[in-house]
């Protein structure tokens, strides 16, 4: 399930081949993605467990013929607000769901912009505002500090533009995706966060999973429609200024 849509970072300029870094990897979702595409990919992310998951996928990746090793350049354990990468080294950097975890969410999206090269692009994801306080106010265990590592914070769209800009990014475009997950998390709150078996949650988990493999249009149709409503992502593209010139709106 991808978040971030890539055919909008194409439209950016994103070169054949770039060199991308997912900075929160996860389990590698937008990496493989990028992989498949044809890009270099270097994924990150704090939690060991994750990087070694999105390492034995690669390999699997590769030895099943889907993607060339050349694709994969590293995959490693790291600090978003300090990544040990020389400045403009990348053609872009995206991060998905994970600045909304991060204390210091300023400094880890000025290191992104950091080793973003002149002129590359650039995409972000948070939880959006109104989905994502229904959570809060129904469940104190879906975030922190009940939750290690969990949600530090809740992001406006204004909020997180004016920090992507202040970074130096030209903001590019917006949107919102996974209208029908946000009451999926609903429900999980209103039953509790770790209660897996209850019925109802089983239920709505068996048909985002049949969802996401099957992508019938009927479907396709009601994100399209009620993702500027309820879409539980909000995804923000930006460019690196090529110049020292002011970031564009």
């Amino acid at each position: 399930m991808l978040t971030i849509r890539f055919d909008r970072l194409d439209a950016l300029g994103l070169a054949e081949e770039a060199l991308v870094l997912d900075v929160g990897s996860g389990f590698g979702r937008h990496a493989f993605e990028l992989a498949r595409r044809g890009h270099r990919v270097v994924a990150v992310d704090y939690a060991a467990d994750e990087v070694g998951a999105t390492r034995a996928t690669f390999d699997a990746m590769v030895d099943a013929g889907e993607i060339k090793d050349a694709h994969v350049i590293g995959v490693l354990r790291g600090d978003a607000t300090r990544l040990p990468f020389d400045d403009g080294a990348f053609d872009a950097v995206i991060t998905s769901e994970v600045l909304e975890h991060i204390t210091d969410d300023m400094g880890a999206v000025q290191e992104m912009v950091r080793v973003l090269r002149p002129g590359g692009v650039f995409a972000a994801t948070v939880p959006v505002w109104l989905p994502e306080k229904v959570n809060w106010l129904l469940s104190d265990d879906y975030h922190a500090p009940a939750v290690p590592d969990g949600h530090v914070r809740i992001y406006s769209a204004t909020e997180l533009q004016a920090k992507l800009r202040a970074a130096g990014l030209g903001l590019r475009g917006r949107h919102r995706a996974h209208a029908l997950h946000s009451p999926y998390w609903w429900l999980k709150c209103a039953v509790g966060v770790r209660n897996d078996d209850h019925p109802w949650v089983r239920r709505y988990r068996r048909f985002l999973e049949w969802d996401i493999v099957r992508r019938p249009r009927s479907t396709r149709l009601a994100e399209r429609i009620l993702d500027p409503v309820l879409g539980k992502s909000l995804v923000l593209y930006g460019v690196k200024p090529a110049t020292a010139t002011a970031a564009a709106t």
